[in-house]
């Protein structure tokens, strides 16, 4: 371990990470060039070795060269000594974890790999494969005695206790009945201080800072409610179309692709309460709450509350997503949405909560827009610049994700010259640039957080549950309404079906991208 001190800060026990579904691209592309930033900035314990585990056969070196390219794509100054270490740490096994025969093989390797390396029975799962597999590899997890309580499985020295845990990627079920289901397939092997179901939004630089932001300024929290706040606005826009996944996609859609999942994370920490303290149990016990708080979309006013689409075609070499191989006949799946949710409780009553997201935008761009109320009265309401209405412009707060890491500020200020004369000033903060401090895959802090035992940014059961409640009227046969006209409703390099604007133009507001152009 390096004796840097962010590296004695964030002290991890060392451990066996067993990555299932080792030859898939989220752990080329994420997965293991997280790990060796993360070594390189001494938060890896040296002790830590990687099990990949896939079912394509390839030995050892075969998977180490094929990930060589990877991390050097992802690193353009590579630390040839740093990636040398780390890659003598990683093992590949060929095995179905699905099978007995398999998980026995798997655990056989982690039982020979902890006594080469002292990790002290120490495992950490990461399921990186189809949803479709998470319960049956999870079965054969607990089926082969993986899973242990404290001191009874340590190989090195069976006194001293030793943890298992595993990490969940999303999808977490398919609706609120398949999320339950592999909640109690996981909670039959693990206790849920084990189970670490991982949002990689949630490592992104902004959305913590959200709640820095609120909870670290005195100037925030007293206007952070339904009295000063008109609306906020979560989106999630990207150029590109949904390529080779359609057949999957067309199975999800952006509801359940990016809205239940992301979007729905950013709102929690966006509305929550202020916790008692930064600790897991307190932080996720406030995401529960505000997520809990949520009003059900009444069935038969769904379409009042949602905008949904299906980009079209943009050329002979994009037919558009209806028309795209793999994608069903009259299929209705969403490649946008648009959903309008209110809360029931005393901060945000009243005030509503706009979650976006659509593939082939205009734009690719993560954000959170905060809009505030115009002021109660305009003293400048009698100058000529207030002809024909009195409303000055509202503040409004923007949180910009992705592609940059920005925060701006619009308020009312005088323009220099005789009289008074007032326009709307933008202030921006470039957070990126501000701060001396390299950019690192966002796997890459969640991973260590969970070998330190730390959920504080990972999704409770309860939470999860909740957020496939709030969306299934959506998904229902209620949506049909809204679904109607849904192919080819919009164009590519656009903001969405004209649904989208009429969704926010019945109580007045805009996007906004409308508001500033």
């Amino acid at each position: 371990m390096s004796n840097s001190p962010l590296a004695s800060h964030h002290a991890v026990d060392p451990c066996t990470l067993v990555i299932f579904g080792a030859s898939g691209d989220l752990t080329a592309r994420k997965l293991i060039p997280a790990m060796y930033e993360m070594s390189k900035m001494g938060l890896l314990p040296v002790e830590t070795r990687i099990l990949g585990v896939a079912r394509r056969p390839k030995t050892d070196d075969e998977w180490r060269e094929e990930l060589e390219p990877w991390v050097r794509k992802h690193n353009v100054e590579m630390d040839e000594s740093v990636w040398r270490e780390i890659a003598q740490r990683i093992y590949y096994l060929p095995a179905d974890a699905t099978t007995s025969e398999g998980m026995a093989a798997v655990g056989k390797r982690i039982a020979e790999l902890d006594v080469e390396s002292k990790t002290s029975g120490n495992v950490l799962f990461f399921l990186s494969v189809a949803s479709s597999l998470y319960e049956p590899i999870v079965e054969k997890i607990d089926e082969a005695g993986l899973v242990v309580e404290g001191k009874r499985w340590c190989s090195i020295n069976p006194a001293q206790a030793s943890w298992q845990r595993i990490i969940i990627e999303k999808p977490f079920g398919n609706d609120d009945v398949t999320a339950k289901s592999l909640n109690r397939t996981l909670g039959r092997a693990f206790e849920e201080e084990s189970i670490y179901r991982i949002d990689h939004y949630l490592a992104k630089e902004i959305v913590q800072s959200l709640l820095v932001f609120r909870f670290a300024n005195i100037l925030w929290e007293p206007v952070w409610n339904q009295q000063y706040i008109d609306h906020v606005q979560i989106s999630a826009a990207e150029t590109v179309g949904v390529g080779q996944r359609t057949a999957f996609y067309d199975q999800t859609g952006a509801i359940r692709d990016m809205i239940q999942s992301h979007l729905f994370q950013i709102l929690a920490f966006a509305a929550m309460e202020p916790p008692t303290d930064y600790t897991p149990e307190h932080v996720r016990s406030e995401k529960v709450k505000v997520i809990d708080a949520l009003v059900p979309t009444p069935a038969d006013r769904v379409a009042e509350f949602c905008a949904l689409g299906q980009y079209g075609p943009n050329g002979k070499d994009d037919p558009g997503f209806a028309a795209s191989e793999g994608v069903a006949p009259g299929s209705t799946t969403e490649t946008f949405a648009a959903l309008e949710l209110q809360f029931q409780n005393w901060r945000w009553a009243g005030t509503p909560f706009y979650l976006r997201s659509g593939k082939r935008m205009a734009k690719k761009q993560t954000e959170v827009v905060v809009q505030f109320k115009p002021p109660a009265a305009n003293l400048f309401r009698k100058l000529p610049a207030f002809a024909g209405g009195d409303h000055l412009v509202p503040n409004r707060l923007v949180f910009t994700v992705a592609p940059n890491e920005q925060l701006s500020l619009r308020f009312e200020t005088k323009r220099p010259g005789l009289g008074i004369n007032i326009d709307p000033l933008e202030m921006m903060a470039d957070v990126g640039a501000s701060f001396d401090a390299p950019a690192v895959e966002a796997y890459g802090p969640l991973m260590i957080d969970a070998m330190r035992g730390d959920q504080t940014l990972f999704k409770s059961r309860t939470e999860v549950e909740s957020a496939w409640d709030a969306v299934m009227p959506f998904l229902s046969e209620a949506s049909d309404g809204a679904r109607a006209g849904i192919r080819d409703n919009y164009q590519p390099g656009s903001w969405g079906p004209d649904s989208s604007r009429a969704l926010l133009a019945r109580k007045g507001r805009r996007w906004y991208e409308d508001d500033v152009s």
